[in-house]
């Protein structure tokens, strides 16, 4: 009987993960617009600095200066991507693929988390810059670390099936 429970269940189960990146991801959005002007800075050490900054382009400030287009293209393309990551964990055993199942739910939690940024504000709010002397990295948010490292999960995972493919078919 439960192993036909758990044989039906789907990776959806991972959704909690994605509603946990949410949540963390807007808690921390939210302290930092309601304790730092825009551009305000403080130094968390030599390297790393809290910065508020409104994003409205995408990875990299991307199409940021489009004419306003981008906002409604950007929420699009996140709701369009959030559905089909909900359908592909729909079809996904709960167990037997861990990395693309977690991986998958880390990129639909920081979709939605940098999507609702999107439609209430009409832009990202980011705040976590690293520089190395004059080199500044684009500054981010825990939406775009959880984006980022389940699309590392998504090719560790793509890696892992070629190397079992390849092994079962000596």
């Amino acid at each position: 009987m439960i192993d036909e429970v758990i044989q039906k269940q789907t990776a959806l189960v991972w959704l909690w993960l994605s509603m946990l990146v949410v949540a963390l991801d807007q808690l921390c959005k939210w302290f930092i617009a309601s304790r730092f002007e825009l551009f305000e800075v403080y130094q968390l050490g030599p390297m790393l600095e809290l910065t508020r900054l409104h994003n409205t382009g995408a990875a990299f400030s991307l199409l940021a200066q489009a004419g306003g287009w981008q906002r409604w293209f950007f929420v699009g393309l996140a709701g369009t991507i959030s559905i089909a990551i909900v359908w592909w964990l729909r079809g996904l055993p709960a167990r037997g693929h861990p990395w693309l199942s977690v991986g998958l739910a880390l990129i639909l939690g920081g979709a939605i988390g940098n999507g609702i940024d999107r439609v209430t504000h009409g832009h990202v709010v980011d705040y976590l810059h690293f520089h190395w002397q004059q080199w500044y990295y684009p500054a981010f948010n825990v939406a775009d670390i959880a984006i980022s490292t389940g699309a590392i999960m998504l090719v560790i995972d793509a890696l892992m099936q070629t190397r079992r493919i390849k092994t079962a078919a000596r």
